[in-house]
């Protein structure tokens, strides 16, 4: 048998390891990064410049963006849950804790090959902490997992093994090739058929399994009658039905149930939905957190099982608890107050349930890997990032021309921050009559080690002729300072020169010299590119309050003022209008973090964020295409055009475009109800139109349809990454009185209603994506107004009358494809 690969402990799909996916796996550059981050960490402790507490803040995070070895089974369907498990006929075990893995393991494997062990073991290396040990064991005939586990526990002297390490579903991080100690290839990848997890005996369709109830053994008739499974010794809930307990019960794929057997929630098996809120809180527990961890568990999922205890006493997993702990622990979570069904567990559900990756219906390449397939998606094209147009502006497409695909995206909203910075006292009116000048900022929020250095040439070469005019500018204001410093005090001192317009500043550069340099710039623009976003907290100021936010959203308001008063002859007395352009880069879990004290205040409705898709395991490294003189000359022509523009420029096609999204953006808010969406969709429209003006003035004035193309492409993109990164947290910061709970992402209400519905059907779907009831018959009466749906029946009271979709607006708009006939 074979065990099982997967990208990280979130993700669903699992594919067989094989002997290359292995070792891609082991040498890849990211797992090597992501362990030395750790090993680093841990030498900080030691060295007292990290508390505890931070590093193991940091090596969960890190630890959760490892790939994963599912070393118990592979999983029918590619899915890692325990109800598709396939068990390899291994077992993995852990010894934590111990100052020296290695000369652990020298010790140790001795006495393992003198009592004729060792042939058992087929991998040994030391875990992420490099505090620990694991192996992979094969599992000796007629045991399964616990006493294999106990078995093993015996052979090492470790009285305190990790209980817990007996789910199917277990998984373990990958770790660099060097941190293998030992490995047999041949067996680890050629287990013999025969190895069994489990004594699997099966005799006259008797199917006989250990570590079953009442410390004796659950027999099960495993006849086959008609096709349909029956089962003896089932326990009745009181009303003849029976009521099979599913979890921890480890069956080989020669004995499975049939799938209609599991105890489901709306037709969803509890198994599925607490894979997936495992998925959501963290990954499954670990040593230290068990109890804590299925307490919250089990207070979760009292919400979809009537609070009754012998339910869940059913579907939740153990993790070594005996029956009387697992009861305690439920009857302790069913008695505490009843408030509404937290989020999470809403998003368990409906992750499921309504339009997340589904593996029904998924289709083999062969090597039976699964392609996921997105079936039933609520959110349509807006539950994955949208696909980049093929053929792009001619600009945008000089720009991404040197960068890997996967890069493009990321790069193509990059470089406007950049561009725009050349643009000088130009002027665009949106469609609200306001005069805007292209204030443009970028932030590109993606995992360690993703490639968001891929934006940095792009903008050196664009940025290139401004750095050339700042040489020289700041040539002059080192000569006036040394002349300056060169003199006495009591000596008459050169005014400082005029006409130092430096557009290119420090990242760190503090409020006054900001302040300064704005003075000086005579309208033009400020740029800086920072590494990291943090790098804008050298802006905020005297240390109080939120001044580098309060700039952010000054750089993007039209006719802003911002300065500083100060008594001191010497000091910096300047009200300025900020043009402030500027690029940043950051991971995603810090870029929350970084936002998370102004979600309502407006930053992130005023800047356009983009992302890197996850790669692979062991995908090919990205190739970079060659920056050279024949690029800039390329270049040349439409950075010309950028400075050669001046006063009001006209886009009517553009102009054209704004008005058309901002009437779909106003649709799409209508019909999903989500406020979120429709505040962040506001300005994020502005983004687009100024972009679709940069893109004009650049081609010298000309549009074309690529243009209009990738404007739509570039705002789907953009309110892609606000809604994923902050939509939740903002719909709890403005909902924080309220016992509602959101859905990640937005979607079309009118979609998840039936073709025929009522007032109450509108109400249930309001409340199942976290909206009050109160609402719904404002909505109702707009989308009647609007023509997406009529109503008919009797009177004017809407609770007596029925309602009907209409697939086609009176305007003739396809409500379905959001397009004319």
């Amino acid at each position: 048998m074979s065990f099982g690969i997967s990208n990280n402990v979130r993700c669903r799909e699992v594919r067989e390891c094989t002997p290359e996916l292995f070792w891609k796996a082991v040498r890849s550059p990211l797992v090597s990064d992501i362990c030395a981050q750790i090993a680093d960490g841990l030498e900080k402790v030691r060295r007292g410049e990290m508390v505890k507490e931070e590093y193991e803040t940091l090596k969960a995070g890190l630890k959760k963006r490892l790939p994963i070895f599912t070393p118990h089974a592979t999983f029918k369907n590619g899915r890692r849950l325990n109800a598709d498990a396939v068990p390899s006929g291994l077992s993995m075990y852990d010894i934590d804790h111990i100052a020296d893995p290695r000369g652990y393991w020298v010790e140790k494997s001795e006495e393992l090959r003198v009592k004729d062990v060792l042939r058992f073991v087929v991998l040994a290396h030391v875990t992420p902490s490099t505090e620990g040990l694991r192996l992979f064991f094969i599992i000796p005939q007629g045991m399964d997992l616990v006493q294999a586990q106990k078995w093993m526990s015996e052979q090492l002297g470790d009285a305190n093994y990790d209980q817990s390490v007996k789910d199917l579903a277990r998984s373990s991080f990958v770790v660099p090739e060097d941190y293998i100690i030992y490995i047999d290839e041949e067996r680890l990848f050629s287990i013999d058929n025969g190895q069994l997890t489990m004594d699997n005996s099966i005799d006259n369709g008797q199917l006989t399994m250990n570590n079953s109830i009442d410390n004796g053994q659950l027999t099960m008739d495993n006849s086959i009658d008609n096709g349909q499974l029956t089962m003896n010794n089932c326990r009745s809930d009181g009303e003849n039905n029976c009521q099979l307990s599913i979890v921890n019960c480890q069956l080989e794929k020669d004995c499975q149930l049939k799938k209609d057997c599991q105890l489901k929630f709306k037709g969803v098996p509890y198994a599925d939905i607490i894979q997936r809120w495992f998925a959501l809180a963290g990954g499954e527990p670990v040593q230290g957190e068990r109890n804590d961890k299925l307490h919250r568990l089990a207070s979760h999922l009292r919400y979809i099982t009537d609070n009754d205890e012998n339910l869940l006493l059913q579907i939740m997993p153990r993790y070594g608890l005996s029956e009387e702990e697992m009861k305690g622990l439920i009857h302790s979570a069913c008695s505490a107050k009843w408030y509404g069904m937290p989020k999470m567990m809403h998003e368990a559900i409906g992750s499921i349930d309504n339009g997340q990756l589904t593996m029904d219906n998924c289709r083999s390449d062969g090597k039976n890997n699964c392609q996921l397939s997105i079936v039933n998606c609520q959110l349509k094209k807006d539950c994955q990032l949208p696909e980049m147009p093929k053929k792009l502006p001619k600009l945008i497409a000089l720009l991404v021309s040197r960068t890997p695909d996967i890069y493009k995206p990321a790069v193509a909203h990059a470089v406007f921050p950049p561009l725009a910075t050349h643009l000088h006292k130009v002027r665009f009116r949106y469609i609200d009559n306001v005069e805007h000048e292209a204030t443009l900022m970028n932030v590109l929020m993606a995992g360690t080690g993703a490639g968001k250095d891929c934006i940095s040439e792009p903008i050196n070469r664009i940025m290139a002729d401004i750095r050339k005019r700042d040489e020289e500018n700041l040539r002059r204001e080192r000569e006036w300072k040394n002349e300056v410093n060169s003199k006495g005090s009591n000596k008459d001192k050169r005014q400082r020169p005029e006409g130092l317009v430096i557009q290119e500043i420090d990242a760190d550069m503090t409020n006054p010299a900001f302040v300064l340099r704005t003075a000086e710039a005579e309208g033009h623009f400020l740029y800086t590119k920072l590494n990291e976003i943090d790098q804008f907290d050298a802006l905020r100021g005297s240390g109080r309050g939120n001044q580098q936010f309060q700039i952010m959203c000054l750089a993007f308001d039209p006719g802003n003022r911002y300065g500083q008063t100060r008594v001191g002859t010497q000091s910096i007395t300047e009200k300025v209008t900020i043009r402030f352009n500027w690029n940043a880069a950051t991971t995603i879990l810090k870029g929350k973090k970084y936002f998370s004290r102004v979600l309502t205040d407006g930053p992130i409705s005023r800047i356009n964020f983009c992302t890197i898709p996850e790669r692979e395991i062991g995908a090919e490294m990205p190739v970079y295409g060659t920056y050279d003189a024949a690029f800039d000359e390329e270049l040349r022509p439409y950075i010309e055009n950028l400075n050669r523009a001046t006063g009001l420029v006209e886009c009517p096609q553009a102009f054209k475009l704004a008005q058309k999204m901002r009437e779909e953006n106003a649709e799409f808010a209508r019909l999903s109800q989500s406020r979120v969406y429709e505040n962040l969709s506001f300005r994020a429209n502005v983004i687009a139109y100024l972009k679709a003006c940069v893109l004009y003035v650049a081609n010298g004035e000309k549009w074309d349809k690529s243009i209009e193309d990738f404007i739509r492409w570039s705002f789907h993109y953009d309110m892609w990454c606000k809604m994923e990164f902050f939509g939740d947290a903002i719909w709890e910061a403005m909902n924080a009185d309220t016992d509602a709970a959101p859905r990640r992402g937005r979607h079309n209400l009118l979609e998840l209603l039936p073709d025929d519905f009522t007032l109450q059907d509108a109400i249930r779907v309001r409340q199942s994506e976290g909206m009050n009831a109160e609402g719904t018959k404002v909505m109702i009466k707009q989308w009647v107004h609007r023509g997406y749906i009529s109503g008919y029946g009797d009177g004017d009271n809407m609770t007596n009358k029925n309602y009907r979709k209409l697939k086609y607006r009176s305007d003739g708009v396809d409500l379905t494809k959001n397009r004319k006939r």
